[in-house]
């Protein structure tokens, strides 16, 4: 039996979940498992756990999750994240959270073989801070982490988060980088195994044998590397941008479940022209399947109507035209951002509101975010919206860089 004697909820049984909850089973942990589609609530889960980990696929995934739990958190227990979720998200969890629970977020990086193994590298924020709990609790904590592998201390809360979509940013481009790379030689006569030879000698010699043969094994989804440079979106990633524009055209080809080393087979075979890409950033609430946020054609972006939903679908600021036109302004920024866009790229916005007598509390916000040239405009009043509640629906057209 370990020093840590505490009750575990482990949350989320993915590829990754399941081996990283059964390395704490076998160190002696007392474990309490959940996963989608069962009987056992979220709630019922956490009750009487001094620790839930959460391990699941996006920020929206984790926010719903956790919300789900509140109920049975127990008074002063701590929340280890460690999906990959971005170091906004986990401000945002902080906000969520009861002030007496502690949270440090520690995604991992290495895929299924090394938490089966335990030997991922857990990067922490918030360890050694106040987030983390006292002395005693902090030390535990450490310990529970090193069940999975090597533990690094990456500084305040949120730095774990950072430095893994940092990380990503990298590592992914890389592979996309290669992937292009084999294409250019195969198109021009010369064979991948030839050029993985040659890159072999290289920097890019460990990322080259990656994609020489790709794995048939999902060893890191192709949709979860897209999700991943999504959550480093900021308008000076033009590589990660570019890569991530990439994975999505394979993703709609129907690759997102396999492994992300599919990239190379995919730009080798790609199809000629221009694709439609549908675009569903985990920045923004998500929709209820019957569309998608944005669709990206060649260097266009339509953005659908942003009206003020939350992750549940209930209307955030009722009968207060400010905040929801801010909520809708909010969601449309990081679909740009997604993009490597921002408003001044806007080219048409088209408002639907339910009161046109409101329209000046409306444009007070518009104006924060349109600060430059206006775009090409139109506004309407329309009876409803598609839910009650709803004041405005705006939608954008977008020239992308």
């Amino acid at each position: 039996m370990t020093a840590f004697e505490g009750k575990i909820a482990f949350l989320g049984q993915g590829r990754m979940g399941v081996p990283m909850a059964r390395r704490l089973v076998d160190a002696g942990h007392q474990v309490t498992v959940w996963r989608r589609g069962t009987d056992v609530t979220a709630a019922e889960a956490v009750r009487g756990a001094a620790l839930v980990v959460t391990m699941l696929r996006d920020p929206a995934a984790v926010r719903e999750v956790l919300t789900a739990a509140l109920p049975g958190l127990a008074p002063g227990a701590t929340v280890v994240e460690m999906s990959t979720i971005g170091p906004e998200a986990v401000r945002e969890l902080r906000a969520l959270l009861p002030a007496s629970a502690g949270l440090v977020d520690a995604p991992v990086l290495g895929s299924v073989g090394p938490a089966t193994e335990g030997t991922l590298t857990v990067l922490a924020g918030g360890l050694d801070g106040p987030q983390a709990g006292d002395g005693a609790v902090a030390a535990g904590l450490r310990e529970v982490l090193s069940v999975f592998g090597t533990v690094r201390a990456c500084g305040p809360l949120g730095a774990g988060a950072a430095v893994k979509v940092a990380v990503m940013s990298a590592i992914v481009p890389a592979q996309v980088l290669v992937a292009e790379t084999f294409a250019y030689g195969e198109a021009h006569g010369v064979p991948r195994e030839a050029l993985a030879d040659v890159l072999a000698g290289t920097p890019l010699g460990a990322v080259s044998e990656r994609l020489r043969v790709p794995s048939r094994e999902t060893r890191y989804a192709l949709g979860l590397a897209a999700k991943d440079l999504a959550l480093a979106a900021w308008p000076e990633a033009s590589l990660a941008t570019a890569a991530r524009v990439r994975l999505q055209e394979a993703e709609a080809a129907g690759l997102g479940g396999h492994d992300l080393t599919a990239i190379a087979g995919h730009v080798t075979g790609g199809r000629k022209g221009r694709r439609a890409v549908p675009l569903n950033p985990p920045t923004v609430p998500p929709t209820n399947g019957m569309y998608s946020h944005a669709v990206r054609a060649g260097d266009t972006l339509y953005v659908s109507g942003q009206a003020a939903l939350d992750e549940r679908h209930r209307v955030v600021g009722e009968d207060d035209m400010t905040a929801q036109s801010e909520h809708v302004f909010r969601s449309l920024e990081r679909i740009l951002a997604d993009q490597g866009a921002t408003f001044d790229d806007v080219t048409f916005i088209r408002t639907y509101l339910t009161d046109m007598d409101r329209r000046a509390e409306y444009g007070a916000v518009r104006r924060k975010y349109l600060t430059g040239t206006p775009p090409a405009s139109t506004t309407v009043e329309v009876p409803r919206l598609f839910m009650p509640g709803l004041l405005l629906e705006v939608d954008v057209v977008v020239a992308l860089p």
